[in-house]
């Protein structure tokens, strides 16, 4: 059973509309455990599928893709492309204009 933490992850994740991102720690605080980013990232790998979560628009702090090259930082970068976001040249998303403001 899920717990509580969880389940609130979970229903802010889907509500990430297309063409915005959100941070992983925006999604902890917002969950109301401001220090639990890593434990966003966890549900995000262990639960994506089953719930259909739009994973790809969770990216760090810093605005990037925190996934390594080859395994899966290309397909989340394209995903987001097709969304409209824009990339610099250093594959940085600019925050101010599509970070999620729920």
């Amino acid at each position: 059973m899920a717990t509580e933490f969880t389940e609130s992850v979970i229903a802010l994740l889907k509500k990430i509309p297309k063409g915005k991102v959100a941070t992983y720690g925006q999604i902890a605080t917002l969950a109301g455990s401001p220090r639990a980013a890593r434990q966003v990232v966890r549900i995000l790998h262990s639960s994506s599928k089953k719930h259909n979560l739009p994973w790809h628009r969770v990216i760090n702090s810093q605005g990037k893709i925190s996934l390594l090259p080859n395994q899966g930082f290309e397909i989340q970068k394209a995903l987001l492309i097709k969304e409209k976001v824009k990339f610099s040249l250093s594959d940085t998303i600019n925050l101010k204009k599509y970070l999620w403001e729920a």
